[in-house]
């Protein structure tokens, strides 16, 4: 039995608990021993859960940390901390990944355990990982996804006939908006998810406060008409270019001849171009609980199979990139379009 533990129980931490209490006969064949949750940490005064990070990483019967927190801090410290350990830790933080993902990156090498965050881009699409291993040969010229869910599916609603202000409404009563949309909708964890793709497929760090922003807000339905009577839909995607190299966060006309058109609701779709492979499409469910979750677990069962080494995850030795430039924008027009 191996033993791991959560840090923060709200709704990734208490899903990571579920797919491990689910799938444990699936767990086991491809792992070969079971997975057991044996310390809950939350800053809130749950039943059964503890507050202290040291109880958690000084007890030798912890072997992996899921990190489901979110923010900086105290998501930050608790990860060093596991780390200096030697107990590898797997996140869906993406914004503790974009600040300081080569820093944790370099820590959990040096002490022959792991530091993964499948979780962190693509919810449940395992997006990282094929390009860091099926695709690590390729030379990735271009990446282009929706990678926010709740964006997509306000968009999806105003494709329908409804204006932003009745779409986000609808979103936040069923769940997938926060009360404050501002990150979402202002495309602010696009940029932070487009950061991280562009840094593992460059071999240079990106960080999201180098990247163009522009969110949702501005769109109309008068926008959405037009672009049906052009055989095109509005989408919000991240967009990373080898070329200049250039990264960009905002909505495009996509054709109804690129695969992202038909990606609605609260689904993501990544595309990506290899020189050899060339397109390849990734779909799935970008966010929830269990499948976000699910990719949590992923990490784990790869990091005890992997105990007393280190995954390169390819983070380790980035470098910040120079200079990242926007793509240009034709003259007179309100939206770029995906080609």
């Amino acid at each position: 039995m191996i033993n791991v533990a959560i840090l923060g129980f709200g709704n990734i931490g208490s899903g990571v608990a579920e797919v491990i209490e689910k799938n444990q006969n699936e767990i086991k064949k491809v792992l070969g021993d079971s997975l057991h949750v044996k310390y809950v940490l939350d800053i809130r005064d749950l039943p059964g859960v503890v507050r202290d990070i040291n109880v958690i990483v000084n007890d030798p019967d912890i072997k992996v940390v899921c990190e489901t927190m979110g923010g900086k801090e105290p998501a930050y410290t608790y990860t060093h901390l596991a780390l200096e350990r030697g107990i590898s830790v797997c996140s869906s933080n993406k914004e503790l990944v974009d600040a300081y993902g080569v820093e944790l990156s370099a820590i959990a090498r040096e002490h022959h355990c792991s530091y993964l965050f499948e979780a962190s881009v693509g919810g449940g699409v395992p997006i990282l990982r094929t390009l860091r291993e099926a695709c690590g040969h390729e030379k990735i010229s271009r990446v282009a996804g929706i990678l926010n869910g709740t964006c997509n599916y306000i968009l999806t609603n105003m494709k329908a006939g409804k204006d932003f202000d009745s779409a986000l409404k609808e979103a936040q009563e069923k769940g997938f908006a926060e009360r404050n949309p501002a990150a979402d909708v202002e495309g602010h964890d696009t940029a932070r998810k487009i950061a991280i793709l562009a840094s593992l497929v460059s071999g240079k760090k990106f960080s999201y406060e180098q990247i163009n922003c522009e969110g949702i807000t501005n769109i109309t339905s008068e926008d959405f008409a037009q672009a049906e009577a052009n055989g095109m839909s509005i989408k919000l995607l991240g967009v990373y270019e080898a070329e200049g190299p250039s990264v960009n966060v905002a909505p495009y006309l996509v054709p109804k001849s690129n695969p992202l058109y038909n990606v609605n609701d609260v689904f993501n779709g990544i595309m990506i171009h290899g020189n050899q492979v060339d397109n390849l499409m990734f779909y799935g469910r970008g966010a929830g609980k269990l499948p976000t979750a699910s990719a949590v677990v992923s990490d784990v069962i790869e990091c005890v199979k992997n105990l007393g080494h280190n995954i390169n995850n390819n983070f380790a030795d980035l470098e910040p990139v120079a200079s990242v430039k926007a793509p240009d924008k034709p003259a007179g027009q309100k939206f770029r379009v995906l080609e």
